[in-house]
């Protein structure tokens, strides 16, 4: 007796990899967050096979973000592929305000997080996948760079982070794509993914290309194994940086900074940014630079003002944070 189709074999053998890494309890239930688009299609239908054999429930969860004339159609034939086609259950639905901060695509990105591990905690879920693959892994890495981003940011997206599960990053999109075609499902195309105002469509549908031609095949894998390699790396410098943070109150020494590494100050800086109150989305390393700069270039510079309305200050020895609202350090 044959097997799937190689294109649907390897999206299962992923989802089959990532349940088995889960180590969740029989009867646990894992959502497939679902759009329509054809990772996250081929990803539910992988999930509405294998989760069973590893003696777990399926289910799935679609957010819509409210962004076209059509979301909320889009959302209902999504919820009855995933049910009726798939047979997954529970399908839950969610639509979500989408906000402004750091930009639309990270605003939808925010939102649709935090619906996503809002809908896992309420129904039960011990995990949400998503189906990024390794091209969107890829375009991840080159925004980085083109940001002028760290480590962190060019370690791309992690495989875990708290209930949400990423199984697909080692396996390209067109694989995604086949699998969909073999098994008769018909993706949705979302306009954005064509809309070269946003700068990930750009990435896809110029910059990766050239690169690929100019370089030949396999820049994108190329540019996924550099994000692996940058995430061990960004986490082992972060378990350092948590090991002796020398700010207390939003407060640190000046030399106690200085004598520091410098990848070690900075992810200081950034960790007590975000303390006091800066959105993590819309805090970037120019940010960063500009409060390292009253360390590194002191003049006595008045504070400098970070995203969400906090504010650095350096004062009597002293590098202070401060949130919106507050007033100056004493």
């Amino acid at each position: 007796m044959s097997g799937p189709p190689a294109p649907v074999a390897a999206v299962r053998v992923a989802v089959r990899a990532d349940l088995r890494a889960l180590g969740a309890a029989p009867g646990s239930l894992v959502l497939a967050a679902c759009s329509g688009g054809a990772d996250s299609l081929a990803l539910a239908a992988a999930l509405a096979v294998e989760a069973p054999r590893a003696g777990l429930r399926a289910g799935a969860v679609s957010v819509d973000h409210g962004l076209h004339p059509g979301s909320a159609d889009v959302a209902g034939r999504v919820r009855r592929v995933c049910a009726d086609v798939l047979h997954l259950d529970p399908v839950l639905t969610t639509r979500v305000a989408v906000g402004r901060t750091g930009g639309p695509e990270a605003a939808a990105r925010t939102a649709r997080y935090a619906a996503l591990e809002r809908l896992a905690e309420a129904s039960g879920a011990v995990a949400v996948l998503l189906g990024h693959t390794l091209d969107d892994q890829a375009e991840t890495v080159l925004l980085g760079l083109a940001r002028g981003s760290g480590t962190r940011s060019l370690a791309g997206m992690p495989a875990v982070r708290g209930v949400l599960r990423r199984p697909l990053l080692g396996v390209e999109r067109g694989v995604v794509r086949q699998a969909c075609a073999a098994q008769g499902l018909d993706p949705w195309e979302d306009p954005s993914n064509a809309d070269r105002a946003l700068a990930r469509a750009r990435v896809r549908h110029d910059a990766l290309p050239v690169l690929e031609a100019a370089l030949g095949p396999g820049v994108a894998a190329a540019l996924a194994r550099s994000a692996r390699a940058l995430r061990e790396d960004a986490d082992a410098l972060d378990e350092l940086a948590a090991q002796r943070d020398p700010f207390r109150a939003g407060a640190a020494e000046v030399a106690d900074l200085l004598a520091a590494p410098a990848a070690l100050r900075r992810r200081w800086l950034r960790r007590a940014a975000l303390a006091a109150g800066c959105p993590a989305g819309a805090l970037s390393a120019v940010h960063v630079d500009a409060v390292d700069a009253l360390l590194l270039r002191w003049r006595g510079q008045g504070p400098v003002h970070l995203p969400g309305g906090a504010r650095a200050h350096r004062t009597c020895g002293r590098l202070v944070l401060t949130p919106a609202g507050a007033g100056p350090p004493a």
